[in-house]
């Protein structure tokens, strides 16, 4: 059971930094709407939650390896954790201007990351250094990414 929440956990986190980052940093570069932004956030907390439970659902049941109550505690905990960290990401949006909000954000989502890394690679005797730079490398791929496209988006209002 505790497998189980760890991966609900594990996978409902880095899920909500990394798409929800990526989503608020692409919709603020190309559109610079404050309502654009907070919509993303909300539809990422309520959308891609479900779907990212659903995905671990069918996941765990495929392997055939877990108990019902696991694969349920693993979709719950999915949930979960991508519905109410995703959530966290609409506070500095509500609160700051829009420009300052996404720095926020930014160093809010990094800081998850790092420690949920961080967790990770001690519970694995893994040097903690290597696996947050890599973990942390990736989601600045997807929100540098993400960044291009918003702008390049942007060019067909012009």
């Amino acid at each position: 059971m505790i497998e189980s929440l760890r991966t609900g956990i594990t996978f409902g986190l880095t899920s909500a930094v990394i798409t929800t980052l990526g989503l608020m940093v692409g919709l603020h570069s190309g559109t610079h709407s404050r309502i654009v932004v907070l919509g993303g956030i909300l539809t990422i907390a309520i959308a891609d939650a479900f779907s990212d439970a659903l995905g671990i659902h069918v996941s765990e049941e495929a392997e055939n390896m877990h108990t019902t109550r696991q694969v349920w505690a693993a979709t719950v905990a999915t949930f979960l954790a991508k519905f109410l960290f995703a959530l966290t990401f609409a506070i500095p949006i509500l609160l700051l201007p829009l420009f300052t909000a996404i720095v926020v954000s930014l160093i809010w989502g990094m800081l998850i990351l790092a420690i949920l890394s961080y967790v990770i690679a001690r519970s694995q005797g893994e040097k903690t250094w290597k696996v947050i730079s890599e973990h942390i490398f990736i989601a600045l791929v997807v929100i540098g990414i993400t960044h291009l496209v918003g702008d390049w988006v942007s060019s067909f209002g012009e």
